[in-house]
């Protein structure tokens, strides 16, 4: 079977920015699956897997535009120190996970601290970057009525 939309894809990947240093990837025996066509991985990566069948490597390099997108000034923000717990060590560079009111868990990357100001960057840590993936296929197969039903991979074989 081939990558098309609403099949699940089982996936070794190994992301770095062009330099060769590896910023992200699967677990060693622990691929990544996902259900493709639902936007569940970046675009560009998805488009380029798209026809390839399991066992099939490939090389991909992905624009910041089909990646995490450009990077958004109107992502840089100064907030209330006191927004962040008392006791949380917040240091130049850091990202933390805040959660959205809708829920969402999303990095925040702490750019600078100005007395009871903090810079943050709202911005996906990957926003403006060129990705280079280096990717398996391990396994391809048709999602079940039960996964097309949630809209994401189940367990292998289908288990939730």
């Amino acid at each position: 079977m081939k990558v098309s939309k609403d099949s699940v894809v089982s996936l070794e990947y190994r992301l770095h920015l062009g330099d060769g240093k590896v910023v992200d990837e699967s677990e060693p025996g622990h691929p990544l699956s996902y259900l493709h066509g639902r936007g569940q991985i970046v675009p560009g990566l998805e488009g380029q897997l798209e026809g390839m069948g399991s066992g099939e490597s490939k090389k991909v390099v992905v624009a910041p535009s089909q990646g995490y997108g450009e990077h958004d000034p109107r992502g840089l923000q100064t907030v209330p120190r006191d927004m962040f717990p008392p006791n949380a060590q917040l240091q130049p560079g850091m990202t933390i996970s805040a959660q959205t009111e809708g829920g969402d868990v999303i990095p925040i990357t702490i750019r600078e601290l100005k007395g009871d100001q903090v810079v943050v960057d709202l911005n996906h840590p990957l926003a403006g970057k060129t990705l280079h993936f280096d990717v398996t296929v391990r396994e391809v197969r048709q999602a079940t009525s039960e996964e097309l039903e949630h809209g994401h991979a189940h367990g292998p074989g289908g288990a939730h």
